[in-house]
């Protein structure tokens, strides 16, 4: 009585899939603030009909990125790397990352900006006009002493929360104090009179 004989050959093979495929999916916040659709061009290798040989093949991959999607967000295609008679094709990984932006820092939800102002301004009070990402501007009163560094959040007025993208983080006003190089004495002597020690 005979065994029956294992078949070797390329059914034999066990094909692993190859490790992710990750690439840089760059972001403007005004595209975070509305949300945008993004389409990558990527090239691939697939199996011809014989199973052996492969052709190189153009594919275009649609990206919804939904408002308020946070830096590091991961979207995946599975199975679109290259495919050969050995492997199962990777995934391809975009990871979403925030390009710098001219005016505002991004931290979360929250927008920054840097209000610069004068040391005039930091002492007597004045109005900040705050811009936001829809191209609006809000005027905001200071009537009190700002310090340097110190904070103020308009509520609100910063990116989609990604979770209930109807609310929104804050717009925070982060002060800078531009102090002058120079001051000419009769001012100095007025303002030792005039400061508190």
């Amino acid at each position: 009585m005979g065994f029956p004989r294992s078949r070797a050959g390329r059914e034999g093979i066990v094909k692993k899939q190859d490790p992710p495929v990750t690439q840089e999916l760059k972001v403007s916040l005004e595209e975070i603030y509305t949300g945008c659709t993004k389409k990558m061009k990527i090239s691939h290798k697939r199996l011809n009909p014989d199973g052996r040989t492969t052709r190189s093949e153009d594919k275009i991959l649609t990206i919804e990125v939904k408002k308020g999607w946070k830096e590091g967000t991961k979207i995946t295609f599975p199975k679109e790397g290259d495919e050969t008679p050995t492997n199962i094709p990777a995934d391809i990984v975009f990871v979403l990352k925030d390009k710098p932006h001219p005016v505002f820092k991004r931290d979360g939800s929250d927008i920054i900006y840097p209000a610069k102002i004068s040391l005039r301004e930091a002492l007597c009070g004045c109005t900040v006009i705050a811009p936001t990402l829809d191209n609006r501007n809000i005027p905001t009163v200071f009537k009190d002493v700002i310090k340097p560094g110190m904070k103020r959040r308009i509520p609100g007025e910063g990116l989609p929360i990604p979770k209930t993208p109807n609310k929104r983080g804050d717009l925070i006003l982060e002060f800078e104090v531009r102090f002058p190089d120079t001051i000419p004495q009769t001012s100095k002597d007025t303002l030792e009179r005039i400061l508190p020690a």
